[in-house]
């Protein structure tokens, strides 16, 4: 009877469209799926530029659909609320049986299954940049933002010893072997606001899109990362080129256009709070914040890293 009802229950969920219904706002819920094979390793991307000020990324991930497994494009999402920051969501293997437990956003990084999604998601916390003042300051080590746009920067080296680890899951055969310490049970516990609907628009799109499907693409997703999310064509998208490589588009050339038009495009999208400064009536005696970045840190000088290899 019990096996019965496990398999009734798996029925249900692999004929429903979305992996994790809109509203779910606690780290407490998850979803369990009758997967007996684990999802894919985590494919290697380079990360589109930062839009602007009040982005956070949130990694790519392989989700569950009527399918089978799909790749979720890792995109840039403009935080809910100042002060919040993104926990991925992560796959475990319990009781037999696969399941996803989702992300949310925060005031805390809670435990994300030890996944090493790259780009300051190492497995613990997140390491790309951090709230102060009303304002998010970006690492350059691990994130990729272009400083003409983006002034709020600070480098810092960060050690991976995972770099070389590119599983998808916690437990189980092969999976990650992390547990949530007293800290994380701690931050699981708070109250939290569910996946914006801009990311439940890049998951429902990834879903429609056939080459997004492991059964297609055989852990090579065409489009691995987006600059916005639901925008899987244009300037920002990084995909698969004619040599079977991930690379970002428009051409190196073409970015700083690129750039400024987005700029435009996402200003009206970010709330005045993300803007605590404003650049042309700074404090008498305050440096420009350009002026404090060392001259040999150029987007264009500084290599993409942070992700799993």
């Amino acid at each position: 009877m019990k096996r019965l009802s496990l398999l009734l229950l798996a029925a249900v969920l692999l004929s429903a469209p979305l992996l994790v219904a809109p509203g779910i706002a606690s780290a407490q819920v998850s979803v369990g799926i009758s997967v007996h094979i684990g999802p894919p390793p985590l494919p290697v991307y380079p990360q589109p530029f930062a839009p602007g000020p009040g982005f956070i990324w949130t990694p790519g991930y392989w989700a569950w659909g009527p399918y089978g497994y799909y790749w979720v494009p890792g995109t840039w999402v403009l935080a809910p609320r100042v002060g919040f920051l993104w926990t991925p969501g992560y796959w475990g293997w319990s009781a037999g049986m696969y399941w996803w437990h989702p992300g949310y956003w925060g005031p805390h990084i809670g435990f994300y299954g030890g996944i090493n999604y790259g780009y300051g998601y190492i497995g613990v916390g997140y390491v790309g940049g951090y709230w102060r003042g009303g304002a998010f300051y970006y690492n350059r080590a691990v994130t990729n933002v272009n400083v003409t746009y983006v002034h709020n920067t600070y480098s810092q080296t960060v050690v991976n010893n995972a770099t070389m680890n590119r599983v998808s899951y916690n437990g189980g055969t092969g999976g990650t072997e992390a547990r949530p310490t007293a800290e994380q049970q701690t931050y699981a516990r708070e109250q939290h606001v569910a996946p914006t609907a801009a990311q439940v628009h890049q998951e429902r799109v990834a879903m429609n899109n056939p080459a997004q499907r492991f059964s297609a693409n055989h852990g090579r997703p065409q489009i691995a990362a987006t600059a916005k999310p639901g925008v899987f064509k244009g300037p920002g998208v990084v995909r698969m080129n004619a040599k079977g490589n991930y690379a970002m588009h428009p051409a190196p050339r073409d970015r700083a256009v690129y750039q400024a038009q987005h700029r435009a495009e996402t200003r009206a999208e970010r709330p005045q709070e993300f803007y605590p400064q404003n650049p042309q009536r700074r404090a008498h005696g305050q440096p420009h914040p350009q002026k404090q970045q060392p001259r040999n840190q150029h987007p264009k000088q500084r290599p993409c890293c942070g992700m799993p290899g």
